[in-house]
């Protein structure tokens, strides 16, 4: 695997760009393990690293960045806001609360982790201060639905960058993907392997063979060809590297389609429309 292929971007709507593959750190729970992962990845090219407040993690992966003797520049970092502090000015303090654990002085990318009822407007509001006083390069959400992001266009003026929702073969989403292309939002998947649930999968095993790839990079070189971003979680080194091993094969449109035809609208997530956290 070359180090350029790693640093493929996607272009945001509002210019900024973004590494196609990163590092997600979802139930990383113990520091050694997680400053061991992000550092493998650093190590191994990756730019991107996707973390949450919820996860507990932010410190250590402020710290494996801090450590990592690479230029922050050359990084981009995801954070997001927790339920728990949406509102307005609850935003704000969670934000600075996040950087300050973190030891970063901006964010690449800070995210609505969720679309709480009633609150993420007025959360929104508060990145749309945020990013226009330069503390983070681009904003976006998370499982928000075709009806949450047309509430955000209504009320504010600011387009989110991306939409990170559950996505993988049995979930493939292709309704709310189109509504997001058409209004330049990029799509990024979390559990784009579907935890794990599709790496025995008798189709993906039958394409992988054929092209000598795991199952897991099937999947989630279908991602790319769909032109979705990913962050696939790993805590060891091989697997952060074969994750990242997409770039030289591709699926031929008829393997896409088959790929495509595993879709089941089958989520291991809660749905975005009824979730109580």
């Amino acid at each position: 695997m070359s180090k350029m292929t790693l640093s493929k971007t996607v272009k945001l709507n509002n210019g900024v760009e973004m590494p196609q593959v990163g590092l997600g750190v979802f139930q990383v729970k113990e520091e050694e393990q997680l400053i061991g992962a992000v550092t493998a990845a650093i190590k191994n090219g990756y730019k991107s690293i996707d973390t949450a407040a919820i996860y507990g993690n932010e410190e250590w992966v402020g710290k494996a960045v801090n450590e990592a003797g690479v230029p922050r520049e050359e990084l981009f970092i995801t954070s997001k806001v927790w339920n728990s502090d949406q509102g307005y000015n609850e935003t704000i303090q969670a934000f600075e609360a996040s950087l300050e654990r973190m030891d970063l002085e901006y964010l690449d990318l800070y995210l609505i982790h969720w679309p709480v009822e009633g609150k993420f407007v007025d959360t929104w509001k508060a990145m749309e201060h945020l990013y226009h006083e330069g503390k983070i390069k681009a904003i976006g959400v998370s499982n928000f639905h075709i009806h949450h992001l047309e509430t955000l266009f209504k009320e504010t003026t600011v387009k989110p960058v991306v939409n990170q929702i559950e996505l993988h073969p049995k979930l493939n989403q292709k309704e709310i993907r189109d509504f997001c292309e058409k209004h330049e939002i990029k799509v990024e998947a979390w559990s784009p392997l579907m935890q794990g649930e599709l790496l025995e999968n008798e189709e993906l095993k039958d394409i992988a063979e054929k092209h000598n790839k795991s199952t897991a990079q099937v999947i989630l070189r279908w991602h790319l060809q769909n032109d979705v971003i990913i962050i696939p979680k790993s805590t060891k080194e091989h697997r952060i590297k074969e994750n990242a091993d997409l770039f030289d094969f591709e699926l031929s449109n008829g393997e896409m389609d088959r790929i495509n035809a595993l879709n089941e609208d089958k989520r291991v997530g809660p749905d975005p429309d009824n979730f109580d956290f």
